[in-house]
């Protein structure tokens, strides 16, 4: 996907109505696949254990990850043990993987990478997501899975849907792809468990508002961070995200002078992107810290962010994962 389409796609530009008859056969085609699963044409694997999927409908991240790491936590406070699958988008391994310590983004994306350094939870990465269920189950002692960016992926049999939308750049044009960004029409939203808003801006009836909160800078690389920037400063930001504004504008609504350098999503740096012939501090994402930290790189900091729910979102999905347990106590 080029910057320059998903640029289009938010700003409504006209020449992409070039691409409707892609996005209506793009249509058709998603719409004759989900009614072959609903038929049983096509298998879909169900597991002993409750599955929570977390997507969206669009292209490009919307905080998915950030809501997962919640999650985990969440759960574990509640006596649960939670375990992770992804697809590990720009990873290169055998699959399926279980992470480890020694794990690099190069082989299993730099989201995973991410979680599983910042939680520590059992997580496996493989794009077929039930073989990725299947060896989670059997490596570990999870007693409910977490699937990241998988409301697509119909294969797999989920108990829960959870839905994330970027408030701030919304649906876009409403078009599905090429034309737009959306992977599945608006209305399938109305089917989902649970609808966030990660941020604010475009309502959807009964979705939750979620905001991301920036944590303590740390150094990319341990003890090489120099003087912490301190807010009035100015200072490089480097945002390989699916949303680069949305770092930016947090950085700036916490004092510092930005200049901002927006890179692909799940961009793969090198030494060179981040030498931009001066001695200011760069800050960038923790998802571009875990790709950055082997990098030769001095005066380099990033900022975790932290997902904040409402109480009312915990209490609606326990409360499904408590009736959850009843069914399938009753079943066994």
């Amino acid at each position: 996907m080029s910057d320059r389409l998903a640029r289009a796609w938010y700003e409504g530009r006209a020449w992409l109505m070039l691409l409707a008859p892609l996005s209506l056969l793009y249509g058709a085609v998603s719409g004759l696949r989900r009614l072959f699963y609903r038929l049983g044409l096509l298998q879909v694997r169900r597991f002993p254990v409750p599955v929570i999927v977390i997507g969206n409908i669009t292209v490009g991240g919307t905080g998915k990850t950030p809501l997962a790491e919640a999650l985990i936590t969440e759960l574990r406070v509640r006596g649960f043990r939670p375990g992770v699958v992804s697809r590990g988008y720009g990873g290169h391994a055998p699959y399926p993987l279980l992470l480890e310590v020694a794990t690099t983004p190069a082989q299993a994306g730099d989201e995973p990478v991410m979680l599983f350094r910042r939680t520590g939870v059992p997580l496996v990465v493989d794009p077929r997501r039930t073989r990725a269920v299947e060896h989670l189950l059997a490596s570990s002692d999870c007693n409910v899975v977490l699937c990241d960016d998988g409301l697509q992926h119909l294969a797999l049999a989920r108990d829960i849907e959870i839905a994330v939308i970027d408030g701030a750049r919304g649906f876009g044009n409403r078009w599905l792809l090429p034309a737009g960004p959306l992977r599945e029409p608006v209305s399938r939203l109305g089917r989902v468990d649970h609808v966030v808003v990660n941020g604010e801006g475009e309502p959807w009836p009964g979705a939750q508002h979620m905001r991301l909160r920036l944590d303590a800078w740390a150094p990319v690389r341990a003890g090489e961070g120099g003087v912490l920037p301190l807010p009035g400063s100015r200072v490089h930001a480097v945002a390989g995200i699916g949303n680069p504004d949305r770092f930016f504008v947090a950085l700036r609504a916490a004092g510092y002078e930005v200049i901002p350098h927006a890179f692909p999503d799940h961009h793969a740096y090198v030494a060179a992107d981040l030498d931009f012939g001066d001695e200011l501090p760069v800050v960038m994402t923790e998802k571009d810290q875990v790709k950055c930290q082997a990098l030769p790189v001095r005066q380099c900091w990033y900022v975790p962010v932290r997902a904040e729910l409402p109480a009312a979102f915990y209490e609606r999905l326990f409360g499904q994962l408590a009736a959850l347990a009843r069914t399938k106590t009753n079943a066994g």
